[in-house]
């Protein structure tokens, strides 16, 4: 009987599994199925139906139908009477949103522009130049190497990191964990034995790039294309303080000092300020004693940027050197979890990640995302990685706008930025990523059209359902943060609940760009919006500007 029931336990567990395995089987054949259809650009069914009761084409994906002017009239005559207000922004975007949360989470696929095929993409990495300092040890809270930072989690190479220090001015190029650069004019203190450097480059096989709390250094060799007066840039002609030697930590003195000899020197001095009256060459950051906020007219320093005809009163010629600010630019992880769960949220292209920035460089916090974008976890936001909901980050960026996705958050911030500006911000990441622009290729195809249609409509739903759902809001328009930076800073750290100092947010002033500048030729004079588009925005432009003023925050600004 025993020997029966054993034999009968086997025979079901053997069924099982091929129940299971022909389960399993069937589910990737369809998957396999599904991943060739939209490699060819043909949608299933339920995919054409989806778009269908959108009625828009999905914009992320080159090749998906898009429904037609006719069919979107006939598909929204009924609304008509009620078109534009919020009772129909507010329906049409639930109709859309589980298509956005498709387009927004295919970021990883699509930010990063065109990479260079053959042998020249395989030449970079095996030219770096310079000698090889040895292995140091790499304490984070007392960084050596504390100027620009980058990470490659993919491409990181001993010129990659190079060529970013020599950018920079550097003389050292120090790279830990495989991944991660650092730069600096100072070599660590404490040596440390070679083997432990063992971290192979993640872009090039066989070279060392540090390992675990160790830094591989090499010095750097600056070429003529990297010369230091290419990243130099005037800031402008200021008042002098009173007294010079006190506001700034170095000094030089020459008879016949340039404004490259200036800017060497500081560089050198790791300073990110080199500041020129008549001969005299100083050298530091933007204090409170010397803001840089309140310029003077150029032509009190003789309308010159020569060092020898500058006034040799009382003001003096500003200019920004390779360096990096460093004061504001360590960053950690929350040591305990919040308590309350705050949102950066905004529509794509409304600069979301510049906030970012200037919020982690302020508060001194990594900020986290509802995605992960490895693009922007290789420039440094390493809250990328960490998972949305941990609460070990400052704040969350997010650009859903669902009732449940908004009353998961206990506050949020609310980024708002001129739809015209965000709609064209948006095309050109889609297209050319963070940091590029669309060609024009791009904007004359029929998918702009389409793209306008259904993201402004985004637009306008994404405001109105926070308004509308948000528990305790902060409202800051993107136009107004980048006018009075500090002021509208200051305001969004204190929301965040973390005190900083003043010369912390002047530093953040000072990188207030970090890397985040678009790169290229920007067309002068285009306008890609028709009448008909103009006419569209405009009338969610109003229906926005209504309900902020309706729950007493500030109107759009004009």
């Amino acid at each position: 009987m025993s020997k029966f029931l054993r034999r009968t336990q086997f025979l079901l567990f053997f069924l099982t599994a091929a129940y299971l395995m022909a389960g399993s089987l069937l589910l990737l054949q369809r998957s396999r199925l599904v991943i060739q259809q939209g490699s060819r650009g043909v949608p299933t069914k339920q995919a054409l139906q989806e778009l269908g009761r959108a009625g828009l084409a999905e914009p992320r994906s080159p090749r998906s139908p898009r429904a037609g002017p006719r069919l979107l009239v006939a598909m929204e005559a009924p609304q008509e009477p009620a078109r534009h207000s919020p009772l129909w922004l507010t329906a049409r975007n639930a109709e859309l949103r589980q298509l956005r949360r498709r387009w927004l989470h295919r970021v990883g696929s699509e930010q990063q522009p065109p990479q260079p095929a053959g042998p020249a993409a395989l030449k970079s990495p095996a030219e770096h130049k310079g000698t090889y300092m040895g292995c140091f040890t790499h304490d984070s809270r007392e960084r050596t190497l504390r100027g620009a930072v980058f990470y490659d989690l993919r491409k990181m190479t001993v010129a990659h990191c190079q060529e970013a220090c020599a950018e920079r001015a550097y003389s050292y190029a120090g790279l830990a964990h495989g991944a991660e650069c650092y730069c600096g004019n100072s070599l660590p203190a404490a040596a440390a034995p070679g083997r432990e450097c063992s971290s192979e480059c993640r872009g090039q096989r066989g070279s060392v790039c540090g390992g675990q709390d160790r830094l591989s250094v090499y010095s750097v060799q600056l070429r003529p294309a990297t010369r230091p007066r290419r990243n130099v840039i005037y800031r402008g002609c200021f008042r002098a303080p009173e007294n010079l030697t006190d506001t700034f930590p170095a000094s030089l003195i020459l008879p016949n000092l340039t404004v490259e000899m200036c800017s060497e020197f500081c560089s050198k001095k790791e300073f990110p300020l080199a500041v020129i009256r008549g001969h005299e060459c100083h050298c530091g950051f933007p204090t409170g004693r010397f803001s840089l906020r309140e310029g003077a007219d150029g032509q009190r320093c003789s309308g010159s940027r020569n060092a020898s005809s500058a006034a040799g009163g009382q003001y003096c010629l500003v200019y920004q050197t390779p360096v990096q600010d460093t004061r504001c630019t360590d960053r950690k992880f929350l040591t305990t979890k919040s308590k309350v769960f705050v949102a950066l949220s905004s529509f794509p292209g409304a600069g979301n990640t510049w906030a970012r920035h200037l919020i982690e460089h302020a508060t001194g916090y990594y900020t986290g995302s509802y995605y992960f974008d490895g693009a922007l976890y290789n420039k440094g936001f390493k809250g990328e990685k960490d998972h949305w909901r941990s609460r070990r980050t400052i704040c969350v960026k997010t650009h859903e706008s669902g009732k449940t996705e908004i009353e998961m958050f206990d506050s949020a911030i609310l980024l708002i930025r001129n739809p015209y500006k965000s709609l064209m911000a948006e095309f050109n990441r889609k297209y050319a990523g963070h940091l590029g622009y669309a060609t024009d290729r791009n904007w004359k195809s029929k998918e702009w059209p389409d793209f306008v249609t259904s993201y402004s409509s985004w637009w306008a739903s994404h405001v109105l359902e926070w308004l509308k759902y948000g528990k305790r809001l902060l409202v800051v328009h993107y136009e107004e943060l980048k006018q009075s930076l500090i002021p509208t800073l200051r305001e969004m750290v204190e929301f965040l609940n973390v005190t900083v100092t003043e010369d912390r947010l002047l530093c953040v002033e000072n990188n207030r760009d970090g890397n985040f500048k678009r790169s290229g030729a920007k067309q002068k004079d285009f306008e890609p919006f028709t009448q008909e588009m103009k006419d569209l925005i405009n009338k969610y432009i109003l229906t926005v500007d209504e309900a902020l003023r309706g729950r007493n925050f500030s109107g759009l600004p004009r």
